[in-house]
């Protein structure tokens, strides 16, 4: 199986944009399409979905992930982690998209919920495989929130607070069922199994070079 570092996870990214001219949003959207076919059989039957975002990219599948579980008639409440002004480029776009959507079975808000109990599944999408710092303050008791509420969670490329490369946690990080990861499999996923879950390979529609 194909492993990646950060470095060439990110490498591949830029291969994709610059080399193949691939807009960076339709890399966005293809990669939370596929978070939202994994979140679906997840699921089977039952409705309620709790999708947890960041301000970067890895927010930015989240809302597209809460777009696609949306139209395949589940009830979706996305609750943005950190400060909606710090939104980057893309997400900033898929955010504003679910803005303008009016449905009674989608809620959008910035303030997280004192808990989770109420959700079929969780999807985190807070922090993808750039993150280096410690994770501290507010985000840090809400993925200990996420953990708490023993619902199944879905990771997004890489469970919220470890390191991709070396499989450490961050000060706390998301223990999650499932991982769904993009293009190939990522060098800290082998030391950190019980935080990954199972992991899903999935692409974002180019295979890697």
């Amino acid at each position: 199986m194909k492993v990646f570092t950060i470095k060439q996870a990110q490498k591949f990214d830029r291969y994709a944009q610059e080399a193949l001219g691939i807009p960076s949003l339709i890399l966005m959207e293809n990669a939370g399409r596929s978070v939202a076919e994994v979140a679906l059989t997840m699921l089977g039957k039952k409705k309620n979905v709790l999708v947890v975002c960041g301000v970067g990219n890895n927010g930015g599948d989240g809302f597209v992930a809460a777009r696609h579980l949306l139209n395949a008639g589940k009830k979706v409440d996305v609750f943005v982690v950190g400060d909606p002004a710090k939104l980057k480029p893309d997400p900033k776009i898929n955010f504003s998209v679910l803005q303008k959507i009016k449905s009674r079975n989608l809620r959008v808000e910035f303030s997280v919920p004192g808990y989770f109990t109420s959700y079929n599944l969780i999807i985190d999408a807070i922090f993808g495989i750039g993150l280096q710092a410690e994770v501290r303050g507010s985000v840090s008791n809400v993925i200990k929130l996420m953990n708490k509420s023993r619902r199944p969670i879905l990771a997004v490329d890489v469970p919220s607070g470890l390191s991709a490369d070396t499989g450490q946690v961050l000060g706390v990080a998301v223990k999650a069922k499932t991982t769904v990861t993009f293009v190939a499999n990522k060098k800290g996923f082998a030391k950190a199994q019980k935080y990954c879950g199972r992991v899903v390979v999935r692409d974002i529609g180019v295979t890697f070079f």
